[in-house]
């Protein structure tokens, strides 16, 4: 079964429990036996909720033994009945079951009620069993935190799975699960998909319900999943985003999209490397081989410069982001009910929150104001495109370790957040982000102007490191970005490729 397990996706392996060639508990189980055997290498769960998630399978099974659910009903209201499922463990609250967020101050808090992306997936039927690790409150495009220490990517244990849903990319990537739970605040579904060779989505602003019920700075998280198939991002994006109550694939829907012919686009191959000072041999490689295999496939393929100040998008987007990072560092009592300190955070977190308490009040005025140009251009760039291509990341998968502070700069973090002087808060701004955007300044264009965003795992290096590329569109044109990635994924399968963790049949 182990093999039969890891050759189906999410909805193949509902399929099976619909059918009765397996039974929820036996997906479980191979499940939690993939996480045993893996976890240890790549330390991708954080919270393990086995006993629960047994007891619920069994359930199922009895109710489906004794006659209930055997209908043909193919609505979505259970369409992935009995697929276990992993929860980032960051701001997608689970009823009565730890959220850390990746932090010490967080590690004891509890929720009392699941966010909504969670109540939508038990009612889809997904059985979840245990939750990822992430940076410390999503802060970081790798995933490294202090408390649970760094997860590994599948494909080189030496290297990053990416950030902030870093447990859950190298969990899919291992075979634990074909689909997982990630969230994108500034790249973190699409990020972690590429350096774990994965399909990644990001839908538009709006598009599935908060996990949180206050909104951040600028709105620029949202939640959805990593996935080793296209069909299985599209029938989830269904289930979160309200088509539950009409059939699976029909018209209309995202999983009927992703089955539907992708007619010849205008795709905007966009030269600039966003917020990253320049893109690696391996990002312009995969960027020239995926614009390559897109005109092979029919589509109208177009060199641009999306002319756009990328200081001032630098800028803004760091304003939302700290002042974001204020509100759950230093105003975490609210959540919690007690009072954060500062040996509960980590440097570079703490120090970012302080970021947002001196320059957040005044920056973030003019932060909304140029977050409305950059969405205003993107706009009028795609009434004349249909799609953007550009890179997911500035470069290949970076080492673990590699983009941690030095001594110096938390040295520089601890003077600043002791006395926060303007020049010398800013200072650390802009030193702190150069390091950042010189590997992950791709992706938070997108998050600013909220339209969906997609990596796709078409490229491998000559290293054997995936290399994503990062497909946009215009706000609510999920489904032209899913018809698109079908079509990639059947012209160059990715589904089957395993990293050298996972033998080609287990």
């Amino acid at each position: 079964m182990q093999s039969d397990y890891l050759a189906h996706d999410a909805i193949g392996l509902a399929e099976l429990v619909r059918s009765r060639e397996a039974s929820a508990r036996e997906l479980l189980d191979i499940a939690i036996s993939r996480t045993e055997a893996v976890n240890p290498a790549i330390n991708a769960i954080v919270l393990k909720d086995y006993d629960a998630a047994r007891q619920r399978a069994s359930q199922d099974d009895a109710s489906r033994a004794n006659g209930a659910n055997q209908t043909d009903d193919r609505s979505a209201q259970a369409a992935l009945a009995g697929v276990p499922y992993l929860i980032k463990d960051l701001g997608a609250a689970v009823a009565g079951l730890r959220m850390a967020m990746g932090s010490r101050h967080y590690r004891h808090f509890i929720p009392n009620q699941d966010a909504p992306v969670v109540a939508l997936a038990k009612a889809a039927g997904l059985n979840i069993f245990a939750k990822t690790s992430t940076s410390e409150l999503g802060q970081m495009p790798y995933t490294e935190p202090e408390l649970f220490g760094a997860c590994r990517n599948p494909w080189n244990l030496d290297h990053t799975p990416g950030g902030s849903s870093g447990g859950a990319a190298a969990a899919v990537a291992a075979g634990i699960v074909p689909l997982a739970h990630a969230s994108d605040g500034g790249g973190s579904i699409r990020i972690p998909a590429s350096c774990c060779g994965l399909f990644g989505l990001k839908p538009s602003r709006g598009r599935v319900p908060r996990a949180t019920p206050t909104a951040a700075a600028g709105e620029l998280g949202i939640d959805h999943a990593v996935s080793r198939s296209v069909r299985d991002s599209a029938l989830l994006l269904d289930l979160l985003a309200g088509n539950a109550d009409r059939p699976l694939g029909a018209p209309g829907t995202f999983l009927g999209a992703s089955r539907e012919p992708c007619k010849p686009l205008n795709i905007a191959y966009v030269t600039d490397p966003m917020l990253a000072p320049s893109l690696s041999a391996d990002s312009r490689a995969a960027l020239d081989d995926a614009a390559q295999l897109a005109s092979s496939l029919g589509h109208n393929i177009e060199p641009v410069s999306l002319g756009i100040d990328f200081a001032a998008v630098r800028h803004a987007f760091l304003m939302l982001w700290s002042v974001t990072a204020e509100e759950m560092v230093l105003h975490a009592d609210r959540v919690t009910g007690r009072k954060p300190l500062r040996d509960e955070f980590e440097i570079s977190t703490w120090a970012m929150a302080h970021v947002g308490r001196k320059l957040g009040e005044r920056g973030l005025p003019g932060a909304l104001e140029e977050q409305r140009r950059i969405t205003e251009r993107l706009t009028d760039l795609l009434n004349r495109y249909d799609v953007l291509l550009c890179a997911t990341l500035a470069g290949s998968p970076i080492k673990i370790g590699e983009m941690q502070p030095t001594s110096a700069e938390r040295m520089q973090m601890r003077a600043v957040t002791a006395m926060p002087l303007e020049p010398l808060v800013k200072k650390l701004l802009t030193e702190a982000s150069n390091k950042a955007f010189s590997w992950a300044g791709c992706t938070e264009l997108f998050n600013l102007s909220g339209q969906p965003a997609m990596s796709v795992p078409l490229y491998w290096n000559a290293r054997g490191l995936p290399v994503g590329v990062q497909f946009a569109t215009r706000n609510g044109g999920e489904a032209t970005l899913l018809r698109l990635a079908a079509q990639l994924e059947a012209a160059r399968p990715w589904f089957d490729k395993r990293p050298p963790l996972i033998p080609a049949r287990s």
